[in-house]
């Protein structure tokens, strides 16, 4: 006994893990980086841009043409043959010639303004939408149906605007808008009543969770950092006369930059909120004693650290195959018997659900709960829709769309203000600064909606992976989504069979011999 007792006296044994410490590495597992090329490709592009709107601004801040930049835009300059005599000077367009150009008009404080404005404008809708959505369970929808509602109406009143002013081919483009969201709203009518209902659900579940709130407001501020130096060269290239329509060119550079980086930042917050959300509903509410320690704290360090890579690579894509997705199903459900017309939208929306089976914004949940690459957690979260049939009511929701119009009523607005603002003093800069600052307007009310739209996807997911969570948080909301699903799914049952029988029909009868 004394032997075994010196023996253990010399050899004691390592001290326990705290029990807390242990239950923390259960709750967040280490991770390891994924996407790890399309980060390096987004910080490449943050220091290369970044480096292009310095130079851009500064050319013309206090200064016309600081770093003799306007000899790479003389395009039009024929070269001179030896021995010959000089050309005369060309003579300026007629544009110009009617105004004078002095040196303050073409400088980058001529219109830095203006998208300071622009900033101020989009910052201020950005907090009052979120304001109204986390102030009140029933702001946000209030704020919600009227998008929905004014939209077309807007679009169509910048559409005479622009013609006003003689901005035929903007005017054209509004117009064309307006129809094609009046069109869409009238062939998903019979859909809002579920759609909704889903985000007054969506709008409850952030309203419980006042942490994640200013999570987007944070990143507002992070984004109109990032916008200050933006607009600083852009007001360098608007004050720069490229001929050949070079200015619209570097514009629309300018502005694919700005949108993937507001994309990025948007989606990051997507996989913040998504993961706090998620936790609420696996563990039955913030308060909950199996919550694990931290848990924002250690979304937001996921997000921004081995997750960022494949937030970046989602962030490419999602949008644009979103939006064709939502057009595509509008007109899909609207084309009756037209047996042409349907496989040729068919073809079209074959290749679209191809696609989104590897870019779809669910994604970001699994990315916020499992940490996986991008196109596996697409895939994962996909499959375990179709597995389920829950891609029946996600397909049916309109959630998406409906956020998507608040996000672009609000750029709008924004554009609307800065280009009259722009008109007054320097009409024809009015649609380049309009435009970009519809952009600036877009990128800071979409920070702020996608905290609604991260609670959405996050909800179809614990639906999908656990009905049961769901019925735990709401029974009735449960109720409601069982109901509908059960609905979707004898609609796609039955109208399977209707192709089916129509297709047979048309088969040519033979005879038995």
């Amino acid at each position: 006994m004394s032997t075994s007792t010196s023996e253990e006296s010399a050899n004691p044994s390592p001290p326990a893990q705290p029990a807390a410490a242990a239950a923390a590495a259960a709750a967040w597992p280490r991770r390891r980086c994924h996407d790890v090329f399309w980060l390096l490709v987004f910080l490449l592009h943050l220091l290369v841009f970044g480096g292009a709107f310095a130079v851009c601004g500064l050319n013309r801040f206090g200064q016309a043409d600081r770093f003799n930049i306007d000899r790479f835009t003389n395009l039009t300059a024929a070269p001179r043959v030896a021995g010959s005599p000089e050309p005369a000077p060309a003579p300026p367009p007629p544009s110009l010639a009617a105004e004078e150009i002095t040196p303050t008009s073409e400088l980058t404080e001529s219109y830095w303004p203006y998208y300071g404005a622009a900033g101020a404008v989009g910052a201020v809708l950005a907090w009052a939408w979120l304001a109204a959505a986390a102030g009140r369970k029933d702001g946000g929808m209030v704020i919600m149906r009227a998008a929905v509602h004014s939209l077309t109406a807007y679009l169509a009143v910048v559409s005479v605007l622009c013609f006003w002013g003689k901005h035929f081919f903007w005017g054209v483009a509004f117009a064309v808008g307006a129809a094609l969201h009046f069109l869409y709203v009238m062939s998903v009518l019979d859909r809002f009543p579920f759609t909704m209902l889903v985000l007054q659900k969506a709008v409850r579940m952030v309203w419980e969770l006042p942490d994640v709130i200013r999570i987007a407001y944070a990143f507002v501020l992070v984004m109109l950092c990032w916008m200050a130096l933006w607009s600083f060269g852009v007001s360098g290239i608007v004050a720069f006369h490229i001929p050949n329509g070079g200015q619209w060119w570097a514009l629309l550079i300018f502005s694919v930059s700005l949108f993937w980086t507001g994309a990025v930042l948007s989606n990051t917050v997507h996989v913040i909120v998504s993961g706090m959300v998620f936790l609420v509903l696996i563990h039955g509410g913030q308060a909950a004693a199996s919550m694990p320690p931290k848990p924002l704290l250690k979304s937001l360090q996921y997000a921004v650290t081995t997750s960022f890579g494949s937030i970046c690579y989602g962030s490419l894509f999602t949008a644009a195959i979103r939006t064709m997705r939502w057009e595509i199903r509008g007109i899909r459900s609207k084309i009756g018997n037209n047996e042409c017309l349907l496989c040729c939208v068919d073809f079209l929306f074959h290749i679209v659900e191809t696609l989104v089976r590897f870019f779809n914004k669910y994604a970001y949940v699994q990315i916020a709960v499992n940490g996986q690459s991008f196109n596996r957690s697409a895939r994962d979260a996909w499959e375990l829709f179709q597995s389920t049939g829950i891609e029946a009511l996600v397909a049916y929701d309109c959630s998406g769309a409906v956020l998507l119009m608040s996000t672009i009523l609000g750029g709008l607005i924004t554009g609307t203000c800065t280009g009259v603002w722009t008109y007054f003093k320097q009409s024809d800069k009015a649609i380049m600064v309009g435009s970009t600052s519809m952009l600036m307007g877009m990128i800071l009310v979409g920070l702020t909606v996608v905290v609604v739209e991260s609670a959405v996807t996050s909800i179809y997911i614990c639906y999908a992976e656990d009905p049961l969570l769901i019925q735990r948080w709401d029974p009735e909301f449960f109720d409601q989504m069982s109901e509908t699903l059960h609905q979707r799914l004898q609609y796609r049952s039955s109208r399977a069979r209707q192709i089916l029988n129509s297709r047979l029909d048309q088969l040519p009868n033979t005879s038995s011999i």
